[in-house]
């Protein structure tokens, strides 16, 4: 099937906007106007200018409208994609990888941040804290029971209803006994897992991928077979039919973020999703979604989600608003499809009820109109802080680091230049207080030691700058020749 159509007209005017037929600083044709030469609805041509702004091509000023970005780009080039199909990973790559990463984590929780590019949140003024507040107190007085009784074992019927109304914005045709309440996303990851697998099962996973996935999979013993995952587009369909057809690696399931992947920022296209769909159904292979980032993008929030596309069940669904509304909460969610029956029963035995104050406060909030007001906000705010950062890693860096813009989220990944190690750079970063995450926390590969994410939710202007400018002393510290002087 074709793309949305709004994501095909943006593709078209991305091209045009390249092309210089739209120069940088000029106005953009505003909603109306591209309702009229397009002949499309208001709703699709809002979508259309969110997703080229997004793509860092367009800018919003306020009560003018939309304009070319005039922002220089130069100086930094795409980063690698994926790596060629033909060298695929055998499944045991990543034994003991969670031991580096609890190391990294130790040496994070000991030294104390002066500038964070690691946290996979926003910082505390970017979330409705005195509105949830407010509604908790609300809550607590009306529902005191809560403090009391039992709760419900698969979660609250508020919270259900709505989660169920919010899926459906989004293509999902879910009722709200076909949903479960979570601690968290990373439990939901983890029941689908249990719910799918035995200890030995090979299970298909993005590289790189959250170092959280890839815990809870040594953790229950799970086998990860790494595939390689373009920075623009995401999982490499050809590299899955490839894994799928090999009797040597018999997949249990796979495990994907197509939405704001976590670490490279990319939304899958859906032809891609439709493709990955039609190819794990052939081969009997259920899919875990993670779900988590769709929220921190305009575009995103937005898009499909494969589960939307699917009909048999064959998909798991995850998600939580832990990145997008309250980190404190811990609270998540998933759809198992077929397995539904079976993972109820397992998060019953795992950790019977979930808390239900913060189910009932944040049901009230999604069903309010400030959670669109903030939602815009939200998004509109992590845009010009990726920006800013990105513009301070051109500025810092030049040419001798490869970006690739994301399409929505918190994140950016940075290709390090040949001769630079991202631990290295790490370890070298912290001891002036400041946290990144290097890429061999992602992947069990070795050249993923040329890679770095960084986290643009936490971080002032000043500690960009700041942040920056120490990082790029310290590469060229590394790049140095031994014996000489830094190079110029």
């Amino acid at each position: 099937m074709d793309a949305p159509l709004y994501l095909q007209l943006a593709q078209r005017l991305s091209q045009h906007i390249a092309q210089g037929t739209f120069a940088p600083g000029e106005q953009f044709p505003s909603v109306r106007q591209l309702m009229k030469t397009h002949q499309i609805s208001m709703s699709t041509a809002v979508q259309v200018c969110h997703t080229l702004e997004d793509w860092g091509l367009l800018q919003a000023r306020p009560r003018s409208g939309y304009y070319v970005d005039a922002a220089p780009r130069a100086g930094l080039s795409r980063a690698s994609e994926a790596l060629p199909t033909r060298r695929l990973t055998q499944p045991d790559s990543f034994t003991g990888l969670h031991a580096t990463i609890a190391r990294w984590l130790d040496l994070l929780e000991a030294t104390p941040p002066r500038i964070n590019f690691m946290t996979g949140v926003g910082a505390p003024e970017l979330y409705p804290t005195a509105a949830l507040q407010r509604l908790a107190a609300s809550a607590l007085r009306q529902h005191p029971e809560v403090m009391t009784q039992m709760t419900r074992r698969y979660g609250h019927p508020d919270f259900l209803a709505v989660l169920a109304k919010r899926a459906a914005t989004r293509g999902m045709q879910l009722r709200a006994d076909q949903i479960t309440v979570t601690n968290g996303a990373i439990e939901a990851l983890t029941l689908a897992l249990r719910a799918l697998c035995q200890p030995g099962d090979t299970v298909a996973v993005e590289s790189p991928t959250f170092y959280g996935a890839l815990q809870a999979l040594e953790a229950l013993g799970l086998r990860p077979l790494e595939l390689p995952t373009s920075p623009s587009t995401g999982l490499s369909v050809e590299a899955l039919a490839m894994a799928l057809d090999d009797p040597r690696t018999p997949i249990r399931a796979l495990l994907c973020m197509p939405t704001l992947h976590n670490p490279l920022g990319c939304t899958m296209p859906d032809a891609h999703k439709r493709a990955v769909l039609q190819l794990c159904g052939e081969h009997g292979v259920p899919i875990i979604e993670d779900d988590i980032y769709a929220d921190m993008g305009a575009a995103a929030s937005h898009c499909q989600p494969i589960k939307a596309m699917d009909e048999t069940g064959l998909v798991i669904h995850c998600s939580s608003l832990n990145k997008s509304l309250a980190p404190g909460m811990r609270i998540g969610w998933m759809s198992a499809g077929r397995w539904q029956a079976r993972v109820e029963m397992l998060k019953y035995s795992q950790s019977r009820f979930p808390e239900e104050l913060g189910q009932i406060v944040l049901a009230r909030f999604l069903a309010s109109k400030s959670h669109d007001r903030y939602l815009r906000r939200l998004q509109q705010d992590l845009r010009e802080r990726r920006q800013a950062l990105a513009d301070e890693v051109a500025r810092c860096f030049g040419d001798q680091v490869k970006l690739t813009p994301p399409d929505g989220g918190l994140f950016l990944w940075l290709e390090l230049p040949a001769g630079v190690s991202a631990m290295q750079l790490g370890h070298d970063a912290l001891a002036r207080g400041i946290h990144i995450a290097p890429g061999p926390l992602f992947s069990g590969q070795p050249r993923m030691d040329r890679f770095v994410r960084l986290s643009a939710g936490m971080a002032s202007r000043a500690d960009i700058t700041d942040g920056m400018r120490s990082l790029s002393e310290l590469m060229a510290q590394q790049l140095q020749p031994p014996g000489g002087g830094a190079m110029h």
